[in-house]
């Protein structure tokens, strides 16, 4: 029978399979997660409490005081933890504070079963006081009101804990003494992840500051020997780590950089790199503040992160393992609506934007940018117009919304940031979101939606992270908690309309939060290229852009008229003269699942051009739930050969859709070697061309099946796998 480890190496080196796991051995949790459910055991003799989904296992000693003494990846049947630190650190008016974790163990390198009963309680940490287990409760409400996979579930089943701490008796001059801290845990069902956070409630009669806090002090097993890396380490462990305090870029790598980060561990002694700086102590918490003042009965909670180990070094693995995290954790956006880009806010074109896309089977109008309509106004006129928009939209079966700029502006009056001397803005001008002017700005943002129908909201320059030394903002003190009110004000106005059901556009990785859908990956000024250019650049992107993205998670671009240049060999009017090119673009996105910005006055200019338009978006909607579920990479597009990807869902009857673009002008004939084990089948497929009847194919010992393929010259190819 093949041990745990060996089947998870067999899931990630497809090509080295040489047969399925015995008999008895668990499923592959990314094929089918049903069996591994979420459970709390605590100890008989309550001395230890463990999370465990058979997928990793977190265990806490509670006595003497609490701590994690193992945290198990138990696909690989790794340990992940090497050491013991505390559960969380505050930082209260000015002095540190450790909340649980223990002390004396003599080499940081690994933990020795026997070390851990002659652990010691540190006497100036938080103690522990007691523990709580539940069940996981919705951190935001999700209204919801439009299509999305047919697996989202909301909240996401699995178990909660809750430790708490008391300060120490002992606080000099009693500062901690009346302070509760709460350490919060999540474990899901089927998904190797978990999520913590903190909540700091403030027992004593008089005001108490928290300075800083980090909600997650790991020492993990370092990946890499860089033994002689004379500078900061490059190879942090092979964990995948998010937070929903995101901002300043499409890709949580980018957005997450001031939330958490890999550190030294200055208690790992026998570490090999000279200088003692391997990037293995996971530390939560932000880079600046919160600095945020608690009253007398008040409560802090802090931002929420999530862990999620990897169980292999396979690229398309690893990025399937954090496309189902946001399926379970953020499943709104799963949420992928065809939508049309409107560069007209008049009456008449407006009118008509709606009644081609009733007529075509798009399903939602955006007042985009450039087109005049201005949601900040607060003419009556203004909110008058948008009622009779949405009103004659709703009576079409379309949502309609529109476009607003937050940030990458100037607004003067002293409502700027004021940037920390030497440090500019990251668009190079922004307004601060808690200055009057950002006050009134939300304000008008809240009562536009209340009222006027639209429900959908494309928030441009969303607040990237930019801090502000102003004294005199009404939202913030200073620059100490000046990052932390303006995330507050812009995390809870995207939660306000994820349970009101506004669907979100941001450029910014703000999933977590409750948007909806960022940038796949472009470039702007590639759609002033010509039209043939513009096809490849499409799939490129979104090959490039879906390793950690859902199709449904970032948007691409389709210029129906000219955009930033380029002229007429850039755009696809009239429509009618660019039919052929104007269906590669469609389909180039619609078949790989994806929702690109039509840009433009019209979706169609003839009939003709109206029925392309509406058969390729009746195949999308035919075969929606696979075309919408994970991809498998196949052949990056570069102009010279056949490209394709794989789509694949386990759990619905259509398991895979596999399509294939040609880019030349000449028909091309090739037989596709094409893997099909993540769509869970495992002897035989029927494979189905264009719709044609199915035919039986065998499987490999490697999962894989050979596709002929005879593609047009400049066309799409498709097959159904059931």
């Amino acid at each position: 029978m093949l041990k745990t480890s060996k089947r998870a190496l067999i899931c990630a080196v497809l090509a080295a399979v040489a047969g399925e796991a015995g008999a008895g051995q668990p499923p592959d949790w990314l094929i089918d997660p049903s069996s591994f459910k979420a459970r709390v055991e605590i100890a008989r003799d309550r001395g230890q409490v463990e999370l465990n989904n058979g997928l990793i296992r977190r265990v806490i000693r509670l006595s003497p005081n609490a701590a994690t003494v193992a945290l198990d990846n138990l696909v690989t049947g790794e340990s992940l933890a090497r050491g013991v630190k505390p559960e969380a650190i505050v930082e209260i008016d000015g002095k540190r504070f450790e909340v649980g974790g223990l002390k004396g163990q003599p080499n940081y390198a690994f933990l020795r079963p026997e070390w851990i009963q002659r652990l010691r309680a540190d006497p100036a940490a938080f103690r522990l006081t007691g523990f709580e287990l539940g069940k996981i409760q919705e951190r935001m409400s999700w209204k919801q009101t439009r299509h999305h996979s047919p697996d989202a579930k909301w909240p996401p089943p699995g178990v909660a804990l809750r430790l708490d701490f008391t300060g120490p008796d002992n606080a000099k001059g009693g500062d901690a003494i009346g302070v509760r801290v709460s350490v919060h845990y999540e474990l899901y069902d089927g998904l190797p992840c978990y999520s913590k956070w903190i909540t700091v409630s403030n027992a004593t009669d008089k005001t108490v500051r928290l300075d800083r806090f980090s909600s997650e002090s790991l020492a993990v097993v370092e990946r890499a020997s860089e033994v002689d890396e004379l500078s900061e380490g490059r190879t942090p462990p092979n964990i995948h780590v998010e937070t929903d305090m995101s901002f300043g870029g499409m890709m949580a790598s980018g957005a997450n950089r001031r939330s958490f980060r890999w550190l030294p561990d200055p208690d790992f002694h026998s570490q090999v790199n000279y200088e003692k700086k391997t990037p293995c102590l996971l530390d939560i918490g932000p880079d600046l503040g919160p600095a945020q003042d608690l009253p007398a009965g008040g409560v802090f909670e802090s931002f929420r992160a999530w862990v999620l180990p990897f169980d292999s070094t396979d690229r398309e693995r690893g990025g399937l393992a954090v496309r189902r995290m946001y399926r379970v954790i953020a499943p709104w956006a799963t949420e992928n609506p065809i939508m049309m880009h409107l560069v007209s806010s008049k009456g008449e074109a407006v009118t008509n934007a709606i009644n081609q896309c009733a007529a075509v089977g798009f399903e939602m109008l955006i007042l985009s940018f450039g087109s005049g309509f201005d949601m900040e106004s607060e003419k009556p006129a203004t909110l008058e117009k948008a009622k009779s928009f949405s009103a004659y939209a709703r009576s079409k079966g379309i949502e309609i919304g529109s476009y607003s700029l937050l940030a990458s502006r100037s607004v003067g009056g002293g409502n700027d940031v004021v940037m920390p001397p030497g440090e500019k803005p990251v668009f190079g001008n922004s307004p601060c979101l808690q200055s009057r002017w950002g006050t009134n700005y939300f304000r008008r943002l809240y009562a536009f939606h209340r009222e006027s129908g639209f429900t959908l909201l494309e928030h441009d320059g969303s607040y990237p992270g930019d801090p502000c030394a102003s004294e005199s903002h009404p939202g913030h003190h200073g620059l100490a908690d000046s990052r932390w009110a303006q995330w507050s004000e812009i995390d809870g106005f995207y939660r306000w309309c994820r349970a009101q059901g506004v669907y979100l556009n941001v450029p910014d990785h703000y999933f977590l939060s409750g948007s909806t859908k960022t940038g796949m990956g472009y470039r702007e000024v590639n759609w002033s290229l010509p039209r043939e250019q513009q096809v490849i650049h499409t799939r490129q992107n979104i090959y490039d852009g879906t390793w950690q993205k859902l199709p449904s998670m970032g948007w691409m671009f389709v210029p129906l008229t000219e955009y930033q240049g380029g002229g007429g060999a850039a755009t696809i009017e009239p429509l009618d003269q660019h039919l052929d090119h104007y269906a590669r673009m469609i389909e180039s996105n619609l078949g790989l699942g994806v929702q690109a910005c039509y840009r433009g006055p019209r979706l169609y200019d003839t009939d003709r051009a109206r029925s392309m338009v509406k058969a390729k978006v009746d195949w999308f909607k035919a075969h929606r739930d696979i075309l919408e579920s994970d991809l498998v990479h196949g052949r990056r597009a570069d102009a010279r050969d056949l490209d394709w990807m794989l789509h694949v869902n386990p759990s619905l009857k259509e398991k895979g859709l596999l399509v294939v673009f040609n880019p030349l002008d000449q028909p091309v004939t090739k037989t596709l070697r094409v893997n099909l084990y993540y769509t869970g089948l495992r002897e035989s497929a029927r494979v189905r061309h264009q719709g044609q009847a199915p035919k039986r194919v065998g499987l490999n010992r490697d999962y894989s099946i050979d596709v002929p393929v005879q593609a047009a010259g400049q066309s799409m190819d498709w097959f159904v796998i059931e």
